[in-house]
């Protein structure tokens, strides 16, 4: 309705002229005074002017009736159709993943950790700058600008480490943080912050330097193993030597191919000894029958009297001492078993050979395994007080 009033208002000023297309509009005039058109015209084409105030007191016709009549042209105009917008095709599209960057190195002393840091951290093309960044918030100790590198040399104990233990290991743990500033004369930056874990790890069972240790005192637990943990082991072993002989039967007249031994572990070298061996029908030492095949610290003298081959064999290892006995029996009894009882020896390897220390087969005279002939010379007399079967601190049954 607001639309067709405002078509209405333009009709007024141009009625007269178009009666056949808008149809007929009629008025009734006031008596007073005739009614001129253009006298009206001209008021309206001057709205400001002096008569225009007693104009709109004093109205010349009033407007009775309006009627639209005839056929009025139907609207074409219609609202634009909006193209419909074509669905955006699937596109495989991943978002790429940064390659982890290989930019820290790590080395481990005795007493210090040495890190070095490329310049290009996170392998961007961008470097940081050392004020941002830090080991465990020690700053960096010096720069080499040709290799664009940062490095920190510190004490393990030192830059906030963390020190854990384990079973095997010692480690120190450090905290190698990269803090990110803006970029020079802005406010921006291109990097996010990184903390990056630095250890060291070394074997708690080991030195830690690569050269051996060589202490002028000798350790307690040394002393200890030497006097109370050292294993003496006496084994009969194959015809070659190289492994212990499954079975302990012989022929008579046979071959016994003994070893005696002693693990050091923590010990300095040891050279080991047998100074005495007994053999019985039983497990106890001190019963009869029984025969003393060395005896005099280290003299074999089964082959001096029943003119066997019984002997030592040349020594090839310091902690064992080999020896052939030729297996007999007992004449008296029924026991078609021997027992063979040995005291061993160990003294340091660097410690030449004494009287009391030896190892002396008889073949037309005494011979060392080692070669020190000079030793055995007293095996036909007394080459010392004779000790009983018992331990000692460097013996052993």
């Amino acid at each position: 309705m607001g639309f067709l009033k405002g078509v209405l208002v333009v009709v007024l000023v141009v009625a007269f002229d178009l009666p056949d297309v808008w149809g007929s509009l009629r008025y009734s005039q006031s008596p007073r005074r005739l009614w001129n058109p253009l006298q009206v015209a001209s008021q309206f084409q001057s709205p400001l002017g002096p008569d225009s105030k007693s104009l709109a007191q004093e109205p010349f016709g009033l407007q009775e009736k309006q009627l639209l009549q005839g056929p009025v042209k139907p609207l074409d105009w219609r609202y634009p159709i909006v193209p419909e917008e074509q669905s955006e095709l699937a596109v495989d599209f991943q978002l790429r993943q940064p390659v982890t960057p290989s930019s820290v190195a790590v080395q481990c002393s005795e007493n210090r950790v040495l890190v070095e840091v490329q310049q290009d951290f996170f392998s961007n093309g961008q470097l940081i700058q050392p004020t941002g960044l830090s080991l465990g918030g020690c700053p960096v100790v010096s720069q080499d600008p040709g290799a664009r590198v940062l490095i920190f040399e510190y004490e393990l104990q030192d830059c906030n480490s963390v020190l854990m233990m384990n079973e095997d290991e010692l480690v120190y743990t450090f905290s190698l943080t990269y803090t990110p500033e803006a970029l020079a004369g802005t406010p921006i930056t291109r990097a996010d912050g990184a903390i990056v874990g630095v250890q060291c790890h070394y074997q708690r069972l080991q030195n830690v330097s690569s050269n051996a240790l060589r202490p002028a005192w000798v350790p307690y637990a040394s002393s200890e193993a030497g006097e109370e943990v050292l294993l003496f082991s006496l084994k009969i072993m194959m015809d070659d030597w190289s492994y212990q002989r499954p079975s302990y039967s012989y022929f008579l007249g046979g071959v016994i191919n003994i070893e005696a031994s002693v693990k050091q572990y923590n010990h300095v070298p040891l050279r080991v000894f047998v100074d005495r061996c007994v053999a019985t029908q039983v497990p106890d030492v001190n019963s009869l029958p029984r025969y003393s095949f060395i005896e005099n610290h280290g003299c074999f003298v089964d082959a001096k009297t029943t003119a066997s081959s019984s002997r030592f064999m040349p020594r090839s290892q310091v902690d064992k001492i080999q020896f052939q006995l030729e297996a007999f029996m007992f004449q008296e009894g029924n026991s078609p078993s021997i027992y063979i009882t040995c005291i061993l020896k160990a003294t340091i390897a660097s410690a030449p050979s004494d009287a009391q220390r030896k190892s002396c087969s008889f073949a037309n005279g005494w011979f060392a395994a080692d070669g020190n002939d000079q030793v055995c010379g007293c095996c036909d007399s007394t080459c010392g007080p004779d000790a009983e079967f018992a331990t000692s601190p460097y013996g052993g049954w």
